[in-house]
This record gives structure tokens, C-alpha cells and sequence, in this order.
């Protein structure tokens, strides 16, 4: 979503770090840039107003002009200016005697039926036990949905279209209670947009209900209309959070830059993909690492442990240390890759890459590398278990058989052996020298 944003910005600081050291006239010429990076992110005006006073005020100070690196103590600014007007990190009110009750709300179209179940999946992994409430009658599949999505994490949901949703809300809360269920989770009906009718109904439901938190969710992709719909829901119902969605688009992103500041509302989680566990908790100071080109190494290692168990993660370090010293084989080699895919999106793994190795990264077409892994697949499951292992043994003729088997040339065969041979000679290198040349991994 931030990538235009971001590599205009990173443009910026480059030709800030190649100062020895910065005037009143570098940082106002650099502040305009910034400025007008924001706005065409789509950033709110007062909001760009108000960050670029502040970072400016700091940037012209005793704090910049007595800095070693005076260019990036003003990236440092900027990105603390960043995470402050981003907001606090909130999380969800779990306090209070259960069942506790979350309501979701928000416009037609916006994926409230699929953050519930996301949401559902989330806190059954911490250990709540929660009951889906099925509250939007007027849409048949969105009842259904969320039946789906129950069944697929393992979470019950309680649904009836002949009643209204108020008395559906209130009927669950009876059963919930009752259940023992720790946590509810009530999905509500939208429109395409606001009116009398649909915030009566909300407010009934909230009335039965009381829930301990009131979560908008709103399409991150819709730019400024964002704040508009988010302000009229506030108006109308007591909104305790915000549910940003579809932040792996490719919009612009300022409604997510925005929204806390012009609302004051805090944003809770941040949907960044279709996949039920692409639902992270909201964190200012890692979403602007991202969008200052500076990585978000620990959504990565949170992205890893939640892929690994206790003996899948020894494998995978007894194979990092075979790749750091360049012994791996092909079949570690596609291990590899699996496990990489199964992390999600390449395109998301790539954004989270810190520094120089990120900012190549990021000028790679993730398609092609996932072309590229599919080609590479199909090539090594076409060779026997031995070949995979003793790529030595790969002549001619079996190379022209791998090749027929997989639907490849030989010439991509060739291709694959020779970017093998050139990783495990890269890797023995970097093991040699501590590390220098690992931006040639993305060469």
C-alpha cells in the first residue's frame, strides 16, 4: 500500500545522508518534498500541516545541528514524528465480567463478516472461547459466510434471520452466558451508506448488548472518504476502535496516516491480506518502520514462529546453518522455498526486509520470483531423491529427462543448477566474510 509513499520518502533521505551537514534552506527544501509525497499519498491536509511544523521545528533545532549524522538524526525525527501521529497502540478491552462483548460495524462491502471470523481466530489462539453472532439478515450469503468461517476455525456461531438482530444480539448473549463462552463477537448489517435505519438498528443492538468494545471497520483502499465515514459513525454510536482493511492494496494509504489523528479514534487491528491469519494487531512504530523503508523485522519473526512448531523449527535451523555454510542440497533448497511461501505473500515478506537489503528487495517484481519459484519446484520434483541431493551426479541425459518430466527447456534446468552452484559459492563467502555482500543475494 505504501510503496510509492515509501520510495519517495527514501529518495529524500538519501540526499539528506549525503549531507556533511544541513541548513534551514536543506531541511525546508526537504520538508516540501515530504509534503508533497504526503499529500499524494492521499494524507489528510490538516494532518501533513500539523506533522511537517513539528518535524521542521525539531529539524532547525540544537538536536539536528550538534548531530554527528545531522541527516539522520532528521530521518529519526521524522520517523518518531511518524509513529505520533499514527497513535497509540490500543488494544482490544478484555476487561469486565464475561461473556465480554466486541461488536463490529461498518458500511457494505467494507469485510466485517470476514474480520469477525479473523478476529474469532485470532483470540481462540490466546485461549478465549468465543460465539459468532450472525447479525446481518438482509444479506443471506453474509449469514452463511460466517457459518463458513466458524466452521473453518473452529468457532460456534449462533444465527436465526426470522427474528430481528437486536433480539438475535440479545438471545446470544443469554446463550453465551450461559455457555461459558469468555468472549462474543457480534457481526452487524451495512449499507452502502449511512442512514437513519441502519444506526437504529445498531444502536438497539448496542443497547442489548453493551459491548466492551465498538470496532469500525473500514476498506483502507476508499482514501479520504475513509475519515468522513468513520466521523459519522462516531457521531452516531460509541466507537472504542477502528479495523483498517485491505492494507496489502494498492491504494495510497494516507487514511491510515489520517484517520487516528482526524477522528481520534485508535485503530486496533490492520487486515493485510484475504488469508484468515492476515490480521495483525495495530503497532504505529512498525507500521511507520514500513513506511519509512525500514523494515518490520519483528512482524517477520512473529510471521516465522507462527508458522513453525517446536520440531519444524529445529529442522529449520539445522537447514539455515547447512545454507550459511553453503552445504545444502536442492531438497533443502525447495524446503526452503515452501516454507517461505507458506509465510505469505513474497510482496509482504519483501516490505518487511530492514535497510539496504529491503530497499533492493523492493525492487524486485514479486510475480516474477514467484514465477520463478514455481519453475524451480517443478524442475526439483522432477528429479529422484539422489539427484536432489548430489546435484553433481546431473549430466546431460538426466538433465534432458528432468527437463522433459517438469515441462521446462533444458536451458531452464541449466539455469536453476547454475543460480544453485551461485547461491551456495555466495553463501560459503558470506560466511567467510562476516556478511559483507549480502545485497547481492537480491542482484
Amino acid at each position: 500500500m505504501f510503496e510509492t509513499l515509501t520510495g519517495r520518502l527514501n529518495q529524500i533521505f538519501d540526499q539528506l545522508r549525503k549531507r556533511g551537514k544541513l541548513s534551514e534552506a536543506d531541511v525546508d527544501a526537504a520538508m516540501r518534498e515530504v509534503r508533497l509525497a504526503l499529500l499524494e499519498a492521499d494524507v489528510h491536509f490538516s494532518v501533513v500541516k500539523t506533522f511537517i511544523a513539528k518535524v521542521r521545528e525539531r529539524a532547525v533545532g540544537a538536536e539536528v545541528s550538534k548531530a554527528l549524522n545531522p541527516g539522520q538524526q532528521v530521518i529519526k525525527i521524522v520517523n518518531e514524528e511518524l509513529i505520533a501521529t499514527l497513535g497509540e497502540p490500543a488494544p482490544l478491552n478484555l476487561t469486565g465480567p464475561k461473556p465480554r462483548v466486541v461488536m463490529m460495524v461498518g458500511l457494505q462491502g467494507a469485510g466485517k463478516t470476514t474480520v469477525t471470523g479473523k478476529l474469532a481466530r485470532l483470540l481462540k489462539s490466546k485461549g478465549e472461547r468465543i460465539l459468532m453472532v450472525a447479525g446481518d439478515p438482509y444479506r443471506p450469503a453474509a449469514v452463511k459466510q460466517l457459518q463458513q468461517l466458524g466452521e473453518r476455525v473452529g468457532v460456534d456461531v449462533e444465527a436465526d434471520t426470522s427474528i430481528k438482530p437486536q433480539e438475535l444480539a440479545k438471545r446470544a448473549l443469554d446463550k453465551a452466558d450461559k455457555g461459558g463462552y469468555s468472549l462474543m463477537l457480534v457481526d452487524t448489517a451495512g449499507r452502502s451508506q449511512m442512514d437513519a435505519q441502519l444506526m437504529d438498528e445498531l444502536k438497539a443492538i448496542h443497547a442489548n448488548v453493551n459491548p466492551v468494545d465498538t470496532l469500525l471497520v473500514i476498506d483502507s483502499m476508499i482514501g479520504q472518504e475513509a475519515l468522513n465515514i468513520a466521523q459519522g459513525f462516531k457521531e452516531a454510536i460509541n466507537l472504542t476502535g477502528l479495523i483498517l482493511t485491505k492494507m496489502d492494496g494498492d491504494s495510497r494509504g494516507g487514511a491510515a496516516i489520517s484517520i487516528r489523528s482526524v477522528t481520534g479514534v485508535p485503530i486496533k487491528f490492520i487486515g493485510t491480506g484475504e488469508k484468515l491469519d492476515a490480521l495483525e494487531s495495530y503497532d504505529p512504530s512498525r507500521l511507520s518502520s514500513r513506511i519509512l523503508g525500514m523494515g518490520d523485522m519483528i512482524g517477520l519473526i512473529e510471521k516465522a514462529e507462527a508458522m513453525f512448531d517446536q520440531q519444524t523449527a529445529e529442522k529449520q535451523a539445522e537447514q539455515a546453518r547447512k545454507l550459511m555454510k553453503g552445504e545444502f542440497s536442492l531438497e533443502d533448497w525447495l524446503e526452503q522455498m515452501n516454507q517461505m511461501k507458506k509465510m505469505g505473500p513474497l510482496s509482504q515478506i519483501m516490505d518487511m526486509l530492514p535497510g539496504q537489503m529491503g530497499q533492493a528487495a523492493r525492487g524486485i517484481d514479486p510475480l516474477m520470483v514467484e514465477k520463478q519459484f514455481k519453475q524451480s519446484e517443478a524442475i526439483i520434483h522432477s528429479m529422484t531423491l539422489k539427484e536432489r541431493r548430489n546435484p553433481d551426479i546431473l549430466n546431460a541425459s538426466r538433465r534432458r529427462r528432468i527437463a522433459a518430466g517438469s515441462g521446462m527447456d533444458v536451458q531452464d534446468v541449466n539455469r536453476l543448477i547454475k543460480q544453485f552452484r551461485e547461491t551456495q559459492k555466495l553463501m560459503k563467502t558470506i560466511q567467510k566474510t562476516g556478511g559483507k555482500g549480502l545485497g547481492r543475494l537480491f542482484g
